[in-house]
């Protein structure tokens, strides 16, 4: 493990972009046939997850969590958006298999609620560093200059601000949402002048989703 930090540690760019690739890579296998075979490659995948932060995390000085409510109000507005757009503009495309073990395991109830349960942290405190170091210490960076470590995090340069939030928006099916949310937490960003503001967004937006899909039931938000 060493051996790849100190592969990685002279190139800035690869240690925030190959973490998230290899994530949305796992991502695409949940795909595999089986009623309960996504669930096992989540899980699996969040494991892996936990990997890649735990190599990449002292080579990325800016990943490093920031409580604000500022934060916190971002993030739980960006939740009312997401839920209350839904079903006003049309989607990229139908909700696909719905993510409902309760459903897949039957009377499995046990083992559906630990697929729950990983689903509720990884994507409150995993997803968030993945994706938030990808799109807002890289991405955005690296449109504003490809030497993307001498752009200052709390520069706002109009081109990478919408560019990167409209990347983030469509790589969502709740494309519109997905948009505003990504113009959200940049702004955190480049408010505060550093990446942990927006990774306590991230989460608190993840984390309010998650316990609305659910406690009522709204699974198609995990299809």
């Amino acid at each position: 493990m060493n051996s790849i930090r100190q592969w990685l540690e002279p190139r800035p760019g690869l240690t925030r972009v190959l973490p998230f690739v290899i994530f949305l890579g796992l991502t695409f296998c949940q795909l595999a046939p089986g009623e309960t075979a996504r669930y096992w490659v989540y899980a699996a995948k969040m494991f892996v997850g936990i990997g890649l932060i735990w190599l990449a995390f002292p080579l990325i000085a800016e990943l490093e969590w920031r409580f604000s409510w500022e934060a916190v109000l971002v993030g739980a507005a960006v939740f009312a958006a997401w839920v209350g757009l839904d079903g006003f503009y049309p989607k990229f495309q139908e909700a696909g298999e719905i993510w409902n073990p309760l459903v897949s395991f039957g009377s499995g109830v046990e083992v559906a609620w630990c697929f729950i349960v990983v689903r509720l942290v990884g994507s409150t405190f995993l997803v968030p560093m993945l994706e938030e170091v990808f799109y807002r210490s890289f991405l955005y960076r690296w449109i504003a200059k490809p030497e993307f470590q001498s752009v200052s995090l709390g520069t706002l340069h109009w081109k990478p601000f919408l560019v990167t939030a409209t990347v983030f928006g469509l790589a969502h099916r709740e494309w519109l949402a997905g948009i505003l949310c990504g113009l959200a937490y940049q702004w955190l960003v480049v408010r505060k002048g550093r990446l942990g503001d927006a990774l306590t967004a991230h989460a608190t937006t993840n984390l309010l989703l998650g316990l609305w899909i659910v406690g009522r039931g709204e699974w198609r938000f995990w299809s």
